[in-house]
């Protein structure tokens, strides 16, 4: 499946639809394909539409992401449990919010990948939409 550099001129594509099937683990252009073929390793293009999916440039982002997101619902939750339930020992806290921030962030890394790889088809960061021109031999 060829891009031409006119794919440059084609409408704006929506970014709040492209990550919402990111996080679903769907492909951002059709919605249909899975994005992923193992837990966080992204299928090289949609095995439905054919879009490419190989450009993305995900890296480091979405473990900081997911990071944020639950740190904040843990420390939320930690300081709610602690006001209401101040007899709890500091073993069970270490226990309980341990798990519970190792298993949310097991839950939530792939579909943090998925929007996030999703955003960067929908602005067409590092190559999604235009053709990249081809490099010579010895080329960096």
């Amino acid at each position: 499946m060829g891009v031409s550099f006119d794919t440059a001129l084609e409408a704006p594509r929506d970014w709040w639809l492209a990550m919402k099937r990111g996080m679903r683990l769907r492909c951002p252009h059709c919605g249909e394909g899975k994005m992923f073929r193992a837990y966080l390793k992204p299928n090289d293009a949609c095995p439905n539409c054919g879009e490419e999916l190989h450009h993305h440039r995900a890296d480091d982002a979405p473990p900081y992401v997911t990071i944020v997101i639950v740190g904040h619902i843990v420390v939320g939750l930690l300081m709610v449990v602690d006001q209401r339930y101040p007899e709890l020992s500091m073993w069970v806290h270490m226990a309980m919010w341990t798990t519970l921030s190792v298993v949310l962030s097991l839950i939530m890394l792939p579909s943090v990948k998925g929007a996030l790889i999703g955003l960067q088809w929908a602005l067409k960061m590092h190559g999604f939409g235009t053709a990249m021109p081809a490099r010579r031999p010895g080329q960096m």
